[in-house]
């Protein structure tokens, strides 16, 4: 299995999410074709009510830990209580990657 689909399952499994996306950026970064080591997740769920964002970011590591211990290098979370993702819709674009020499 694909590394995005198991987060994607995990992520899925563990927050019942009203929102998710995750999304393979490792095409934006020094890594070779069809890697699979940089995500971009945007996660809204009713887990995240009233949390602040490190509790939010601390429970994602603790699903994907396994993920983080191997293959994956980057994770960029966005995440969200339902009612901030009706108001926001969006999350940022993710910048150009500045590193790595080939």
């Amino acid at each position: 299995m694909k590394i995005q689909s198991i987060i994607e399952q995990k992520l899925q499994d563990a927050f019942q999410p009203t929102h998710l996306k995750v999304e393979n950026e490792s095409h934006m970064h020094n890594v070779a074709p069809g890697s699979e080591s940089h995500f971009k997740v945007v996660l809204a769920c009713d887990a995240f009510e009233g949390k602040r964002q490190v509790q939010r970011h601390q429970q994602v590591y603790g699903t994907l830990k396994d993920e983080l211990a191997g293959e994956v290098h980057a994770l960029a979370l966005h995440t969200y209580s339902p009612s901030e993702w009706l108001a926001t819709g969006a999350a940022p674009a993710s910048p150009q990657c500045l590193g790595g020499e080939k």
